[in-house]
C-alpha cells in the first residue's frame, strides 16, 4: 500500500510520531494479551507515558503540559489504534483535562493539570447513570451544599478510567428544579476518598483492556474549591461546549483503527492461499481491497481537515458529528469486510482483525451515538 502523508504532519511530528511508535511496540505492545485479561492496564504504563511528553501535550506548558497542539495528540492515538491498542483510555484523560483548561479556575489549573500531563493523576469523566446515558438532564446524582462541602450520593456506570483514575470529573445535581442549569461539575481527587467505591469492572464485547467500571458515591464529601470553575449550574454548558474536541478524539481512533485493519489484511491476503494461489490474486479481493482502500483514504482526508480545524479552533460542532458519525460507521463496515476477508481466522481473538472488529462496535454507541449525530446535522439544515 502507498504510504499516505497528512498534510498537517511536519518535521518536528515526524520525529515525535518515531519516539511515541518505538514507545507504543516496546511498553505496550507486548503487555496488551495481559492488559485485557485483567481488564485495566498497569498504572505505571500512564506514569512512564507522562515521563516521555505523550500526555496533555495539547495543554499549555505553564500548566505542565506539553505547550503543542492537537496535532500532536493525533500522533498518539494513531500509533496505539491502527495496532488495535484500545486500553489506553488517553481520550478521557485528554477531554478531562481540557474541561480544566477551558473551565477551571487558575488556581484548579496549577493544581490538577501538571499531575494529569505527569500521569501522576490518571483522569476519567463520569457522567453515566445506570437510568440516564444520552439524556445528560436525567442526571439524579445529587451534590447538597453543606458548609464548605458538597455532600455527594449516587452511581455511575460505563465509566472508562473508573477503576484506574484518580481525578474524576463528576457530573452532578446541584439543583433538582433547574433542569439542565442545574447540573455541575466537580472534581474529585480519589485517592483515599471517604464513601468513594469503585465497583465492578464491565464484562465487555470489546475493548477488553480498558477499564470500564461502574461507581458509587455515598456521602461523600467535596471541598467547594473542586467545584469546576466556582460557579454552580454551569456543568451544561461546560460539557456541551468541548464536544467538537471530544467527537474529534473519536474520529482520529476510528481512521487509525482502518488503516491499521486493512493494512494487515492486505498482508494477510497475499500470505493466504486458496485454490492453487494467494488470495491478493482472486479479483473478488482486489475489488473488495481497492473499494475500501478507496474509502479509507477519503475519510482520512476528512479526517485531516477536522485535525487542522481542531489547531485553528475553526472546527464546530455539526461538521464534529458529521465526522464522529461517518468515520465510526465507515469503521465497522471497513473492519467487517476485512474479518470476511480473513475467512474462519478473522473470527479468532489471537488476530488483530477480530479485536478490531470487537472494538469497534461502541465507537457508534460512545460519545454520543450515531442517531444523536444524525439528529445534530439535521438541525442545521
Amino acid at each position: 500500500m502507498t504510504p499516505y502523508q497528512s498534510q498537517w504532519m511536519d518535521e518536528n511530528l515526524e520525529v515525535f510520531r518515531r519516539s511515541v511508535s518505538q514507545f507504543v511496540e516496546t511498553e505496550m505492545l507486548p503487555y496488551d494479551e495481559k492488559w485485557r485479561e485483567q481488564q485495566h492496564l498497569d498504572k505505571d504504563l500512564w506514569r512512564k507515558a507522562g515521563a516521555q511528553g505523550f500526555l496533555c501535550t495539547d495543554i499549555p506548558d505553564q500548566y505542565g503540559g506539553g505547550g503543542a497542539d492537537f496535532r500532536y495528540e493525533a500522533v498518539f492515538y494513531e500509533e496505539q489504534w491502527r495496532r488495535g491498542l484500545s486500553g489506553m483510555g488517553q481520550g478521557v484523560h485528554s477531554i478531562s483535562a481540557h474541561y480544566i483548561l477551558n473551565h477551571g479556575t487558575e488556581e484548579q489549573k496549577h493544581r490538577w493539570l501538571p499531575k494529569m500531563a505527569s500521569g501522576e493523576m490518571i483522569g476519567a469523566i463520569a457522567m453515566t447513570e445506570p437510568g440516564t446515558g444520552s439524556d445528560l438532564q436525567g442526571i439524579v446524582t445529587r451534590a447538597v451544599k453543606d458548609g464548605d462541602h458538597y455532600v455527594v450520593n449516587g452511581s455511575k456506570i460505563f465509566i472508562t478510567n473508573g477503576y484506574l483514575c484518580e481525578l474524576l470529573v463528576l457530573v452532578v445535581r446541584t439543583d433538582p428544579n433547574a433542569g439542565s442549569k442545574g447540573l455541575s461539575l466537580l472534581v474529585l481527587e480519589t485517592e483515599g476518598l471517604e464513601g468513594f467505591r469503585v465497583g465492578r469492572k464491565l464484562k465487555k464485547l470489546g475493548q477488553k483492556a480498558q477499564d470500564t467500571c461502574e461507581l458509587f458515591f455515598e456521602d461523600v464529601r467535596v471541598h467547594e474549591s473542586q467545584l469546576l470553575g466556582g460557579v454552580e449550574g454551569q456543568g451544561f454548558i461546560q460539557l456541551m461546549s468541548d464536544l467538537p474536541y471530544e467527537r474529534s478524539t473519536v474520529g482520529v481512533q476510528a481512521i487509525a483503527s482502518m488503516e491499521g485493519t486493512l493494512e494487515e489484511t492486505v498482508r494477510y491476503v497475499k500470505e493466504r492461499h486458496a485454490f492453487g494461489k494467494a488470495l491478493i490474486e482472486q479479483q473478488n479481493t482486489r475489488f473488495k481491497l481497492a473499494e475500501l482502500y478507496a474509502q479509507v483514504r477519503a475519510a482520512r482526508i476528512f479526517m485531516d481537515r477536522c485535525i487542522e480545524d481542531v489547531v485553528s479552533g475553526r472546527l464546530d460542532n455539526v461538521t464534529a458529528s458529521m465526522s464522529k458519525w461517518w468515520l465510526t460507521e465507515l469503521q465497522q463496515k471497513v473492519v467487517d469486510e476485512c474479518l470476511q476477508l480473513h475467512g474462519g481466522y478473522g473470527y479468532m481473538d489471537e488476530y488483530l482483525v477480530c479485536r478490531m472488529y470487537a472494538d469497534a462496535r461502541v465507537a457508534r454507541i460512545y460519545a454520543g451515538t450515531s442517531e444523536i449525530m444524525l439528529e445534530v446535522i439535521a438541525r442545521d439544515l
